[in-house]
């Protein structure tokens, strides 16, 4: 039972971690152009990744997963 609580706490923090690095990691690394665009669907695809295995955790459905889904992947890409 430990490990799976620890398991959710590991994705949400996971997503939560992505929110505000995507963006600062873009701007840290200084990238622009094309390789900005590749880095960001890149964080993008793993912050959905992270966001749906968080929700499917918690067991979300319908409205519930959609609202969850559109803010954690919003947190993780900052935007």
């Amino acid at each position: 039972m430990k490990v799976i609580l620890f398991g959710i706490a590991l994705a949400a923090f996971s997503a939560q971690a992505l929110a505000v690095n995507c963006m600062e990691h873009a701007k840290e690394k200084k990238l622009a152009g094309a390789a900005q665009t590749s880095f960001m669907k890149k964080c993008e695809s793993d912050a959905k990744a992270s966001c749906t295995a968080a929700a499917k955790e918690k067991k979300l459905a319908g409205a519930a997963q959609t609202s969850f889904m559109k803010k954690c992947v919003s947190d993780a890409t900052g935007h």
